[in-house]
């Protein structure tokens, strides 16, 4: 009697969470990330505590997860479907209302898939013609289903001190390489770890660029002082990366807005980053970097903006709300800005190209006319995929630049 008192009880929150997930979903309009938009709508919703909070997103997400596939399905049902798929333990809400997918949640995916046979994961990721050489169109879309891990590279010397407090702190993590720690996403490390000091939260393959930063600084080591230009800065990752790789570099950091460089400050201080200068410039315009910088560089550092369609698992909205003609749009731009970048390379310097894209427009062909347009020399080109070890999917080319290029035509 008191078991199923406690069921009808968990029954009525679940239902309460479907519901208000449902109008979450039939709401948002994808301007903003869906993350953003919780925020404000649980602002609002005074009622959920965090544990309410955390089940109506994850509701919605399971919805999102299905991307593009059963889009004719009402929302309640996409729901309950991406539950099915995603989960592998028992669901209150498949229990009472779809008892024959929650006795078999528990099957691995390919085999709940065969039992859906209405579903398709080509349906998911509908734009397979236009992925880059090498990405398994099925794979990629069936990541989709699977939540990506939490990865974190640990700062050098630090390794020791950070696996002794999470051991203290119970808190369960796999060692993937020298630096790099991954856990459950989800996982909470800021009341153990210290940020920025001791780890930064980085992308497996976003810190396996670093292997290209390290051919080059080993490269131009000979240098009392390497400059290095990270021109689409960010929040700093890939320019904290290349300070731990060499604290001797000479760092210049650029990115369109003033805010976003503010924070990086916030950050890089945090990092125990002090000598390095910062500017605001829009690459898209030749004529404000020429005004903004007087030198050439040994590595600039592009981490180009982009769909971010390498990523998608982790915000999964966007794989519902993204237009395809944005694809053509940041492969112009790309072209744009790699072109006003290039001549701020020294001869026998390196370019770096790196987006979070795993399209063919705005990877491969993006290098095929940095090669036809520029005296370069592609060095290295990896597509570094993700997908199969719940990690991010990126793109990295590394150039030698030969000549001096036109420099001073940038006025222009």
């Amino acid at each position: 009697m008191i078991e199923r008192h406690l069921f009808l009880q968990h029954m009525k929150y679940a239902t309460q969470y479907l519901k208000t997930a449902v109008k979450f979903i039939e709401d948002y309009d994808g301007r903003i990330p869906f993350s953003h938009y919780l925020k404000q709508q649980f602002t609002t919703e005074k009622k959920y505590g965090s544990r309410d909070r955390r089940s109506i997103a994850a509701l919605c997400y399971y919805h999102f997860r299905l991307g593009h596939g059963e889009k004719v399905l009402p929302i309640e049902e996409r729901i309950f479907l991406g539950i099915y798929l995603c989960e592998q333990v028992s669901n209150t809400l498949l229990e009472q209302l779809k008892p024959e997918w929650n006795k078999t949640i528990q099957l691995p995916l390919q085999e709940k898939l065969y039992s859906v046979d209405s579903f398709f994961a080509s349906g998911i990721f509908p734009w397979v013609d236009e992925l880059s050489d090498g990405m398994e169109g099925t794979t990629f879309a069936l990541s989709f289903l699977i939540q990506p891990k939490l990865f974190i590279r640990v700062r050098p010397g630090k390794m020791i001190v950070v696996k002794h407090k999470l051991s203290y702190a119970a808190i369960s993590f796999e060692q993937i390489n020298d630096d790099c720690l991954s856990f459950e996403n989800g996982t909470k490390l800021e009341e153990t770890l210290t940020l920025n000091e001791e780890y930064v939260v980085q992308d497996y393959n976003s810190q396996r660029v670093g292997e290209f930063m390290r051919q080059v600084l080993s490269t131009v080591n000979m240098q009392l002082s390497t400059s290095v230009w990270d021109c689409c800065a960010a929040s700093g990752g890939k320019s904290i990366m290349a300070y731990d790789l060499d604290p001797h570099i000479d760092l210049t950091v650029s990115d369109i807005r003033p805010s976003i460089l503010q924070n990086l400050n916030k950050r890089f201080q945090e990092a125990g980053i002090f000598n390095y200068r910062p500017f605001v410039a829009d690459l898209y315009y030749a004529k404000q970097l020429h005004q903004a910088i007087n030198q050439q560089f040994h590595l600039v550092i592009c981490d180009a903006p982009c769909t971010g369609s390498g990523t998608w698992s982790r915000t999964p909205e966007q794989l519902n709300f993204f237009d395809e003609t944005e694809i053509e749009r940041y492969s112009n731009l790309q072209k744009k800005i790699v072109s006003n970048v290039i001549p701020f390379v020294k001869p026998g310097g390196f370019l770096l190209y790196i987006t979070c894209s795993v399209f063919k427009k705005e990877n491969e062909e993006v290098l095929q006319y940095i090669q036809q347009n520029f005296d370069v020399q592609l060095q290295q080109m990896e597509l570094l995929k993700g997908y199969a070890i719940k990690a991010d999917t990126l793109f990295a080319a590394l150039f030698l630049v030969k000549n001096k290029g036109s420099f001073n035509a940038l006025a222009t």
